[in-house]
């Protein structure tokens, strides 16, 4: 379990790729995180999804992403060198600072549109059309891993502002129009839509 407040930027250091059809990848992730503290097993949050850590090295943990983590996010595109957004799993106790995020995630979004707005950024966000029934103005969602309030949706997208804080401590500060993020919906926004037996295309994979 996250909260979507991202604690480090991390960039990939190597990437190797397994083989056959349904291979996955493995990551090594150089971060300023302590890597002789993060314990083998450990869940990070890298971009949004939940990874589970195989080793660590001096500066850097390794984590492994299935088949499927790389058919439904951005992780198939990152080459050496991507900033990877980086939160450690929540503690009993810790500040709940964003919202619920589980790093499951449940679409690649799109940035459509960056512009100025007063001393923010900005974000014009489009998601697939399955998705925007669970996107609500005020509500929660997360991209790339970090937590954001809606300010308004419209038919087929959704636009958030971006803070000078997020862009200088996030790696949504590099995000340019075009660029592929990863997209979680609020968890309960979820289970309320499973609750009423909202027939969309989540509601049917749940």
């Amino acid at each position: 379990m996250f909260t979507g407040i991202i604690t480090d930027i991390g960039r990939v250091r190597r990437l190797r790729r397994a083989g056959g059809p349904a291979g996955g990848l493995e990551l090594t992730i150089a971060t300023a995180y302590d890597s002789a503290g993060i314990a083998l097993g450990a869940s990070i949050a890298c971009s949004g999804p939940c990874l589970t850590v195989v080793a660590v090295e001096p500066g850097a943990f390794v984590a492994q992403a299935s088949a499927e983590t790389l058919g439904c996010s951005t992780l198939g595109d990152w080459t050496e060198g991507t900033a990877v957004n980086l939160e450690r799993a929540l503690r009993a106790g810790d500040e709940l600072g964003g919202h619920i995020v589980s790093g499951h995630v449940d679409g690649v979004a799109r940035l459509v549109e960056r512009r100025p707005e007063g001393e923010s950024v900005r974000f014009v966000i489009a998601v697939p059309l399955a998705l925007m029934p669970y996107i609500a103005s005020k509500g929660s969602v997360a991209l790339d891993g970090v937590s954001l309030t809606v300010n308004e949706v419209g038919d087929d997208c959704f636009g958030v502002n971006i803070i000078p804080y997020t862009l200088a401590h996030t790696g949504l500060g590099e995000a340019r129009p075009g660029q592929r993020l990863n997209f979680e919906i609020d968890p309960i926004a979820r289970y309320v839509a499973r609750l009423l037996g909202t027939r969309s295309g989540l509601a049917e994979r749940s």
